[in-house]
């Protein structure tokens, strides 16, 4: 694929410092794009050898001028980097969800079944009673939509996914391979030695524009609604726990697991591994570190590491002490030692 330069620079509105006829045939990383390639330089590191690059263009801040190359300024150029990208590597149907072919002969459609236009369903697929899709929703093999199940328009559902009775998807979600929406929440009622199984009669929603990731698990509510806010970014292996909401814009990396009744505000990070105790609150733009244990709830604006949680900072203190300890306890042990001998001197 071949785009002139100023096409480019028309995407991602930016202002170009030369070279707008030039053609650009590609993007690549920094250290390997050619000069007929684009990257993006977007920190020091890179910026201070951006004359070093072999690439045709460089995306870079705005008002960014220390460079004789070609480059293209931006507001944000991760951002505009990835439109660029877009515009090279466009998301394409499979062969299976030929847009001629709409809804295939071998996926099972149930009863009172209510579709909008330009939809695509794949073979194998199943969709079961009273559901309502909108417009331009595309449906993998071997998905399953179940009973009363509403999604809303440019909706992508990849192989293999679930999406269980009465659940609610919004605007321009995607669900990738293997996730589970809307499984039984963990409730269960001690009865002497066994557990009763308490019935889980609540539904997950996820609002509009939200990605959820391959293989995650989020439970249906006991009552009332497990709910996914606008904006929200999953990675894969996540499991979200019944009654829980995740506020909007918020990122949730791979394997983090949040326990029941938990809520989290807006622009909130949960790295891996994190593991969050169940009926707590974490503010808006919180931060959670890698494999940290989160047992209380957390202000607004605090960044945690750690098991149990910690400010951040004093987790870094402490993990700096921790491979002194050995040392240290040497030293306690000579200091107790000296201390025998004087009291025993005095006596």
């Amino acid at each position: 694929m071949e785009i002139l330069l100023s096409r480019i620079g028309e995407v991602v509105e930016g202002k170009l410092s030369g070279g707008y006829d030039k053609i650009i045939c590609g993007a690549a990383p920094f250290d390997v794009a050619t000069r007929e390639y684009i990257t993006f330089a977007d920190s020091a590191k890179f910026l201070k050898k951006i004359d070093k690059t072999d690439a045709g263009a460089v995306i870079v801040p705005k008002n960014f001028t220390g460079s004789s190359k070609t480059t293209v300024m931006v507001e944000n150029p991760r951002v505009a980097f990835a439109k660029v990208l877009t515009l090279f590597y466009p998301h394409a149907k499979p062969a299976y969800l030929n847009s001629s072919a709409g809804i295939s002969s071998n996926a099972y459609i149930g009863k009172n079944f209510l579709c909008g236009k330009d939809i695509s369903i794949a073979p194998f697929a199943v969709i079961q009673n009273n559901v309502r899709l909108g417009d331009r929703v595309i449906i993998h093999p071997n998905a399953v939509i179940g009973d009363n199940v509403v999604i809303g328009n440019d909706v992508e559902i990849y192989p293999n996914v679930t999406i269980l009775e009465r659940c609610r998807i919004g605007n321009r979600v995607i669900i990738h391979a293997g996730t589970v929406i809307g499984s039984d929440g963990f409730g269960f009622a001690p009865d002497g030695e066994s557990y009763f199984k308490i019935p889980q009669t609540g539904i997950v929603r996820i609002d509009d524009d939200v990605e959820i990731g391959a293989n995650n698990t989020i439970d249906r509510a006991t009552f009332g609604e497990t709910r996914i806010c606008r904006g929200v970014k999953t990675d894969n292996l996540v499991h979200v726990a019944h009654n829980v909401t995740v506020g909007e814009d918020s990122v949730i990396v791979a394997q983090v697991g949040i326990s029941g009744s938990v809520t989290i505000g807006r622009h909130a990070v949960l790295a891996g591994q994190a593991g969050i105790a169940g009926h707590i609150t974490l503010g808006d733009n919180v931060t959670i570190g890698p494999q940290a244990g989160v047992t209380a709830s957390v202000r607004s604006g605090q960044v945690m590491s750690g098991s149990p949680e910690m400010p951040h900072r004093l987790w870094l203190r402490v993990q700096r002490l921790i491979y002194r300890l050995p040392e240290l306890k040497k030293n306690l042990s000579e200091i107790e030692k000296r201390l025998d001998r004087i009291e025993s001197e005095r006596k």
